[in-house]
């Protein structure tokens, strides 16, 4: 069987991140499984090889979708670029898992919605799987939006919606025959060693800027002005109640031209980490006292390991995944300043016993929900392969 993981790079670590998630799993579930990957500026040949990906080959330029053709193609003529040169299409394809984290709603291009609703009808017609696995969706307030994202969703084998607002946006497009599920990040059940390189970020904290929370996907625009202020607080204020605090860049070289602003503003030398591997990454989380996060998967990497955690939001996924965990109450809100910054740090500290144990309650019962996801996907692709 191959399977396509799409969504995934390896310059967003959260991305990375659920790659290995689905490898762990799928390797479980068909061990002889072969999967695919689409080239990309932050897919590189050399990261593909080094886990046996093929390249799948796109002929697909914005709105102009040829990928159909290849099902013409004889099947001894694609054995024969798989054999030689690592390269499958479409055609070849049995199973597709979308893992794009959070792409599909109006923050975002509607160019990129309409080319998957494309490509998930024309596999539906092959008989070919697509699961949209558990990822932020949403809001679908366009009318250009919702007939997309209609088309997708109706025409897909499953849609895992990770958030129940995710889950109720989509339910708001009043699909006929969806099979829509709400499950909650699967990056849960992937677990990772600290290398001795980084042992002595033990017990430290850590945060995790997020350039995009400056960008103009952000709709709170306070956030614009007030984030890197923030930030720069709240490290000052942790340092003072004696914390040891270092920077860690979650994501390519936008989040590292961050990590450096904030060093400058700050009276105190602190280090920059700049693991290449998001495995790594998630055991420095996990290995760390506490985590300040505008990273979603640096939250849920705190999280799912019972680590406390703090977080800035620039979109309705971050205030869910808080909730889900009952821990709400400590998700930075862009008007705090002084004072209010400090009483906010303070509370998190003296609540970090408590927090402690709330959280690891919650990791174990949505890992839980994670494994029975799994299981859900082996018995729905059963029904095609």
């Amino acid at each position: 069987m191959l399977i396509e993981i799409k969504g995934v790079q390896f310059v967003n670590k959260g991305a990375e991140l659920m790659l290995y998630a689905i490898l762990q799993e799928i390797n479980k579930l068909w061990p002889d499984v072969e999967i695919c990957l689409a080239p990309s500026v932050h897919s590189p040949y050399q990261k593909r090889a080094k886990i046996g990906a093929y390249q799948k080959l796109n002929i697909r330029k914005n709105i102009v979708d040829l990928a159909g053709l290849f099902y013409f193609v004889p099947k001894s003529v694609r054995q024969f670029f798989k054999n030689k040169w690592g390269i499958v299409t479409e055609a070849d394809i049995d199973l597709v898992l979308d893992s794009s984290g959070f792409s599909y709603g109006d923050q975002w291009n509607t160019l990129m919605l309409k080319q998957t609703a494309i490509e998930v009808k024309r596999l539906k017609k092959h008989n070919k799987p697509y699961i949209f696995m558990p990822q932020a969706l949403g809001p679908f307030s366009f009318e250009h939006n919702q007939k997309w994202a209609k088309l997708a969703f109706t025409e897909a084998s499953i849609v895992f919606a990770r958030e129940s607002g995710s889950y109720h946006y989509v339910e708001k497009l009043n699909c006929e025959n969806i099979n829509l599920i709400q499950s909650p990040d699967f990056t849960n059940l992937i677990s990772s060693v600290l290398p001795n390189d980084y042992s002595h970020l033990i017990g430290c904290v850590a945060i995790i800027p997020n350039s995009k929370m400056l960008s103009f996907k952000n709709p709170n625009k306070q956030w614009h002005k007030n984030y890197v202020d923030i930030l720069v607080a709240s490290i000052e204020i942790l340092i003072k109640q004696g914390e040891k605090v270092f920077l860690l860049n979650h994501e390519g070289k936008a989040d590292k031209q961050l990590c450096q602003q904030i060093k400058a503003r700050l009276n105190v030398v602190i280090e920059i980490i700049e693991p290449d591997d998001a495995l790594v990454i998630k055991a420095i989380i996990g290995k760390s006292r506490l985590v300040l996060s505008s990273r979603y998967h640096g939250c849920i990497s705190a999280l799912s390991q019972g680590v406390p955690c703090i977080a800035t939001s620039w979109s309705h996924k971050y205030e869910q995944l808080f909730a889900e965990y009952s821990v709400e109450e400590f998700v930075l809100t862009p008007e705090l300043k002084g004072d209010d910054i400090n009483e906010f740090i303070i509370n998190f500290l003296e609540c970090f016993n408590n927090t402690q144990k709330k959280i690891a309650n919650y990791s174990v019962i949505y890992k839980e929900k994670s494994q029975k996801m799994w299981l859900l996907i082996k018995n729905e692709v059963k029904n095609y392969i």
